[in-house]
C-alpha cells in the first residue's frame, strides 16, 4: 500500500482506522492526482499516545543530540527537494519556478535557521537568586494550510524538535502529499519513533479531535481566521496553549515621495505571486487620492504583464488557484467589487483568454475603492488588488489600521526616516519598508484577528518552551 493511503505513527507507516479516502485534485487540470486516507478520532488517539510516550525520553535529549538530528534532517531534506517541488506544484498549482525557487526551499530554510539558533540558544538564565529554565512544552498538535504547505509545516516542526517537543501533524487535505514526503524525510533522518506523527484528514474530524485532545499540550494552527476560532474553541476546555497564524488584509502605503513606477509595479507582482494565495499579500494599495488615476494606470500595466498559465511552462508567472471552492470564492468577490462601485481597471470575472480548464484567475485591479467595500475588508486570497485613496499620512495610517486583521504592512517612500516613523504606527506584526523581503530570522505573526504567537527564528523556538522559575537556586547555603 502506498504511504499516501497510510499514516505515520510511532515511527511506522500504518493502516488507517477507516476506509474513507479523498481525491486530491490537480488545480491545473481539474483531474485527481491520487487519493489520501482520511483519519478518525481513533487515529488521532493512536498518534497522540505515541507522541506522549516518546516525550518522556525525547524531552530529555541534549542540545547536541537535537543539533545532530536537525543536521540529518537537513541532509535528507536536500535530497528530496526536487520531489517536494514537483509534488507541491501538482497539488496546489504553484509554477515550477516558484516551487523550485521558494516553495520547497522555504521549508529547508526554516530547518537551517533553527539549527543555527539551537546551537547558541540560552535555555537557562539566573535572575537574582532564582534559576529560570526553559523546558519543552510537551505534545504539540499542528494543523497546516495548503498555500505554502511545506513552509508552514517546517516552521512548526523544526523549532518543536529543537525544543524537545513531540508532535502530531494534520496537513491540509487539499495539498497533503508534500507532508507524506516530509514524513519520509524525517523517517530517513532517524527521528525517534513517536516524536513526529502524521495523520491525514479533514478539519471537523481529525483537526477537532487533535485540538480537543487532553494529552495535547499545545496547538499551533495556520489557516483562516474562521477555522482558527474553531481550533481555539475546541482547545479551550483543556486550557492548552494555542498559537495561531491566521488571515490578513495587508495595507501597502505608497507615499507621495515614492517612485510610483518602481514601487507600484513591484508590489503588483508581489501581490500576484503564488496566485495571491499568501496571508501577508499586499492587497490594499493606499495611494494619494490626487494621484489615483496615475497609480491605477501603473498597476493596470503591471498586472497585464503577469502571465497566467500552466505551472510547467517556463514563461508562467502564476498558475491556478488551489481549488474550485477557492476559484468560486474569488469570482464572487470580484463580482462584489463591481457591484459596490469600484472601478475595474483590468481583469475581472472568468478565466484568462485561452485557458478553458483549470482554476485560473485573471490578475485583477480595482481603483477608486473605499475601505468600507467588501473587497477592501475580506481576505480574497487571489490575485486581486484594491487601490484606495488617502488624503495625508494621518489618513493613510487610519485606513491601514481600519481592518480586523494585522498581519503585515508595506510602506514605500523616498525618505527612509518618514517610512520608519509611519511603520511604528501601523498595528501589524510585520512591516516591509521599500520592498524589503521576509526575513526568516525575524518573528512572523499578527495582531488582532491575524492571530497570536510568533513563528520563525528565535521567537518561533520560544513558542515551544515553557518557562520554569526555581527560587532559591542560587541562594547561599545555610
Amino acid at each position: 500500500m502506498s504511504n499516501r493511503q497510510q499514516f505515520y505513527i510511532n515511527g511506522e507507516w500504518v493502516a488507517p482506522s477507516t476506509d474513507d479516502t479523498l481525491n486530491v485534485i490537480n488545480p491545473a487540470t481539474e483531474e485527481p492526482i491520487d487519493a489520501i486516507a482520511l483519519g478518525s478520532a481513533a487515529d488521532v488517539d493512536a498518534a497522540v499516545a505515541a507522541a506522549k510516550a516518546a516525550f518522556e525520553t525525547f524531552s530529555k535529549t541534549s542540545r547536541e543530540e537535537r543539533v545532530a538530528l536537525l543536521e540529518r534532517i537537513i541532509q535528507c531534506f536536500q535530497a528530496r527537494l526536487g520531489d517536494l517541488a514537483g509534488t507541491i506544484s501538482a497539488e496546489m498549482g504553484a509554477p515550477m519556478s516558484l516551487a523550485n525557487g521558494a516553495q520547497a526551499p522555504a521549508g529547508l530554510g526554516h530547518f537551517m535557521t533553527t539549527l543555527n539558533i539551537l546551537r547558541n540558544y540560552e535555555f537557562e538564565e539566573d535572575i537574582g537568586t532564582s534559576r529560570v529554565v526553559k523546558e519543552p512544552a510537551g505534545v504539540c498538535g499542528f494543523i497546516t494550510p495548503w498555500n505554502w504547505p511545506i513552509n508552514q509545516i517546517c516552521c512548526k516542526v523544526a523549532p518543536a524538535l529543537a525544543a524537545g517537543c513531540t508532535m502530531v501533524l494534520k496537513p491540509s487535505e487539499v495539498a497533503p502529499f508534500n507532508a507524506i514526503i516530509f514524513a519520509e524525510i524525517l523517517d530517513a533522518a532517524g527521528v525517534p519513533p513517536g516524536v513526529f506523527n502524521l495523520v491525514n484528514g479533514d478539519g471537523p474530524t481529525v483537526g477537532a479531535a487533535l485540538a480537543a485532545h487532553p494529552d495535547v499540550d499545545m496547538m499551533s494552527f495556520t489557516g483562516s481566521t474562521r477555522a482558527g476560532i474553531d481550533v481555539a474553541k475546541n482547545a479551550a476546555p483543556t486550557v492548552k496553549r494555542v498559537a495561531q497564524e491566521l488571515g490578513g488584509k495587508s495595507a501597502n502605503i505608497i507615499l507621495d515621495d515614492a517612485d510610483f513606477g518602481k514601487a507600484i509595479s513591484r508590489d503588483v507582482f508581489g501581490m500576484c505571486m503564488n496566485s495571491g494565495q499568501s496571508c501577508n499579500a499586499p492587497t490594499r494599495m493606499l495611494v494619494p487620492q490626487s494621484r489615483m488615476d496615475e497609480a491605477a494606470a501603473i498597476a493596470k500595466a503591471a498586472a497585464e504583464q503577469v502571465k497566467v498559465g500552466d505551472p510547467n511552462a517556463q514563461d508562467t508567472t502564476i498558475g491556478p488557484v488551489v481549488s474550485e471552492v477557492q476559484y468560486n470564492k474569488i469570482q464572487g468577490l470580484i463580482d462584489k467589487g463591481i457591484e459596490e462601485g469600484a472601478k475595474l481597471e483590468t481583469g475581472g470575472v472568468g478565466r484568462p483568454d485561452g485557458l478553458n480548464r483549470g482554476y485560473y484567475v485573471k490578475p485583477t485591479v480595482f481603483s477608486h475603492v473605499t475601505n468600507e467595500m467588501t473587497i477592501a475588508q475580506e481576505e480574497i486570497f487571489g490575485p486581486v488588488l484594491s487601490l484606495i485613496g488617502y488624503e495625508n499620512d494621518e489618513d493613510a495610517v487610519r485606513i491601514a489600521n481600519d481592518t480586523i486583521y494585522g498581519l503585515s504592512g508595506y510602506i514605500s517612500s523616498g525618505d527612509p526616516e518618514r517610512a520608519k516613523a509611519l511603520a511604528l504606527r501601523i498595528r501589524t506584526g510585520n512591516i516591509h519598508l521599500n520592498g524589503a523581503p521576509v526575513d526568516p530570522s525575524a518573528p512572523f505573526g499578527g495582531y488582532k484577528q491575524s492571530g497570536n504567537g510568533r513563528e520563525w527564528g528565535a521567537y518561533g523556538l520560544d513558542e515551544f518552551l515553557e518557562v520554569k522559575a526555581i527560587m532559591g537556586y542560587n541562594a547561599a547555603a545555610g
